[in-house]
């Protein structure tokens, strides 16, 4: 088993996609198709082929819809009545369930489809390097993106987290402690949030190395 876990959020509105798709749009962006098979699916087949265990994914709203995207995988699906109070909720059902042995989490979004195991090998393969770091994150050009890998000595902190507050806040101002790693593939920038991203969608970028020196 792994020292690190995996928790997938899967249990938002997506209240943006949803009202620029209308009434002929999935009643979840997560459950929408990107090459044959559902958002949500693809982020879940690369947390389950990465080093990661126990997987949790994080359910709310359309839950049902979600869950039969992912039949046939092996998780631990975890439902947030309080979805609709943001993102907080959802980290804090999904780190209950993460075990105490647990020397970390990666969190993913259900919306990244272009996420591959590989990069979620790096942050991984980087944090055991660098067991010390709080946490653990990708840059691409420059910028942060996801998924993220929290510290289990941050796990407190994620839990006292209210309405849409992800990660990301608990980490400011503990900049010297989180540990960049630098992607040569846009994958971790790159999230669906309207119907237009997605068809815009192209094919996976180059790769999930890290950039050499």
């Amino acid at each position: 088993m792994s020292d690190i876990a995996g928790i997938v959020l899967a249990a938002g509105k997506a209240s943006r996609f949803r009202a620029a798709a209308g009434d002929a749009g999935p009643i979840t962006k997560l459950v929408a198709r990107y090459e044959g098979k559902a958002l949500v699916r693809h982020v879940v087949d690369a947390a389950s082929a990465a080093d990661l265990s126990p997987l949790i994914v994080v359910t709310g709203h359309a839950d049902s819809a979600v869950l039969r995207e992912l039949e046939g995988l092996s998780f631990e699906a975890v439902h947030n009545p309080l979805y609709e109070t943001g993102m907080a909720s959802s980290l804090r059902a999904g780190l209950a369930r993460c075990p105490s042995s647990a020397a970390g989490v990666v969190v993913l979004l259900g919306d990244m489809p272009l996420v591959g195991p590989a990069l979620i090998d790096i942050l991984t393969a980087a944090f055991r390097a660098r067991p010390e770091a709080l946490a653990v994150v990708p840059t691409y050009a420059g910028e942060r993106g996801n998924p993220v890998l929290i510290s289990a000595q941050l796990f407190s902190a994620l839990a006292q987290l209210e309405g849409d507050a992800g990660a990301r806040q608990v980490l400011r101002g503990l900049e010297a402690h989180v540990l960049e790693v630098a992607v040569t593939d846009a994958a971790s920038r790159l999230d669906i949030d309207t119907p237009e991203a997605l068809r815009a969608l192209s094919q996976p970028f180059a790769s999930d190395t890290p950039e050499k020196p």
